[in-house]
């Protein structure tokens, strides 16, 4: 039992559709993050489940490693070969199934993305909300459990996801969740699966909740003197109940590399609240008055509305692309990115003191966050060949992760946990990574599903 006779297995199978080819590998040997290349040994394009049952099953009997892949956005490195294997693209498996307008879901299959998914939708007057920013395939987003610019009033995708299908390590296809909104019928298996980073199965279909798309929606950016006045306002809009759709920070690092990356953009280099509104235009109203005046009372200015589609898209267009805004401030550099999240009333002290952290260090750390659920980014740029800023990065990302805990928070908010932040698993979970381990083997007794990541097995 090789990898060797998993390849010649898949390459009978599949034919053309399995590659061995190098350029092929590279394209999935690496992700968003920093880590070195890790290439697999094959990759292999299915069309459909069966087809995903048909390799788990042969890489589960030549006990060879899978790994499932959607667009390598990921930023922990969560789909990389790290032990060699069989790299599973499931950008083919990209179907809508089931539009379900009364009902507010879709099924669909895990290989399209949410901006397609999206554009499917537009004419039946529904959407789906979550947005982590960068074009995700719906599947990698159910994985990592991913959220976004829009979590602080829709949620995460463990909120949006009603049932899921998945294959095994054996090739076995179950079932989780049903298309009602509620159930009580025993385990809750699609939560286990959402979040758990392809080492627990395959997801190979995802049924959705829908929401319907917005009356009205309007957005302003606003600039303040400083990240500790930004922070504050909007520790008082969330308290207040203020039902905003985004509230994003941008500090004044990270303005400078937006204006470097869009020449368009041209706002003033001080931190800034990105801000946007949905709802009935009365509400919509409402609320960016009320919002307004709590940004005031924080010394916020330069209050500048944008209410036509193509300004706001431009506006989010440089939110979502704030990882290679900050790369414009060092070109050239690797980022090695992470992210925080900590109970809203304590997430002033959180930022301040991660930024105090990277302003005694010798790096560029940019900062941005989906400030209304207490989840901010990190961005620590550093030189690729030079290992003593890698280990000034990781010291500063042991601090953060230490520092959230201390706060009561957690140590990823939603990049999730990959092969970068597997060592402050148990600093975490304590006795529950442990319970995490043993599902694991259970599902996966000869850990082939992406080993190496969330949980440690050796």
């Amino acid at each position: 039992m090789t990898i060797e006779n998993a390849k010649t297995r898949l390459r009978e199978l599949f034919g053309d559709r399995f590659s061995t080819n190098n350029s092929v590998l590279e394209l999935h040997g690496a992700d968003e993050s920093y880590f070195p290349i890790s290439l697999p040994d094959g990759v292999v394009f299915p069309a459909n489940n069966e087809e995903v049952s048909q390799i788990a099953v042969i890489c589960n009997e030549e006990n060879c490693p899978v790994i499932p892949w959607g667009v390598g956005t990921s930023l922990e490195g969560h789909s990389m070969a790290i032990n060699g294997g069989i790299t599973i693209d499931l950008s083919q498996m990209k179907r809508i199934l089931e539009i379900n307008e009364e009902d507010l879901n879709v099924v669909i299959q895990p290989g399209i993305t949410r901006e397609e998914l999206n554009q499917e939708l537009r004419n039946t007057g529904l959407f789906f909300p979550i947005d982590p920013g960068a074009n995700a395939t719906l599947g990698g987003m159910a994985s990592t459990r991913a959220s976004g610019t829009t979590a602080v009033r829709y949620g995460t995708m463990k909120d949006n996801i009603l049932a899921l299908e998945v294959v095994l390590a054996d090739g076995k296809i179950i079932r989780t969740g049903t298309k009602a909104k509620k159930n009580s019928a025993g385990y809750d298996l699609t939560s286990l699966f959402v979040g758990s980073e392809g080492t627990l199965g395959i997801i190979t279909e995802i049924t959705l909740k829908l929401q319907g798309q917005p009356e009205a929606i309007s957005a302003a950016v606003c600039a303040f003197e400083d990240v500790e006045s930004a922070v504050n306002s909007v520790i008082t809009i969330i308290q207040m109940g203020i039902p905003i759709a985004r509230i994003e920070l941008v500090d004044a690092a990270m303005m400078r590399g937006m204006n470097l990356w869009d020449k368009d953009f041209n706002l003033p280099e001080t931190p800034h609240l990105f801000l946007e509104f949905h709802g009935s235009k009365t509400g919509v109203e409402e609320q960016s008055e009320t919002v307004g005046e709590i940004i005031s009372d924080y010394g916020g200015s330069d209050y500048q509305w944008a209410t036509r589609t193509e300004d706001r898209n431009h506006l989010w267009k440089a939110r979502h692309n704030s990882y290679y805004a900050a790369k414009s401030l060092r070109p050239g550099c690797k980022v090695l990115t992470t992210d925080s999240c900590v109970p809203i009333s304590k997430l002033t002290e959180a930022i301040l003191e991660t930024v105090e952290d990277i302003e005694n260090s010798p790096l560029q750390g940019p900062i941005v966050g989906h400030v209304g659920d207490g989840n901010f980014h990190t961005a620590l740029l550093i030189d690729p060949d030079n290992p003593e800023e890698l280990a000034i990065a990781k010291e500063i990302t042991s601090r953060l992760n230490a520092r959230s805990l201390k706060l009561g928070g957690t140590i990823t908010g939603e990049h999730g946990i990959g092969r970068g932040k597997m060592k402050y698993m148990h600093q975490q979970h304590g006795e529950s990574w442990i319970v995490m381990a043993n599902i694991k083997k259970t599902l996966d007794p000869k850990n082939i599903l992406n080993p190496g990541k969330v949980v440690n097995l050796n």
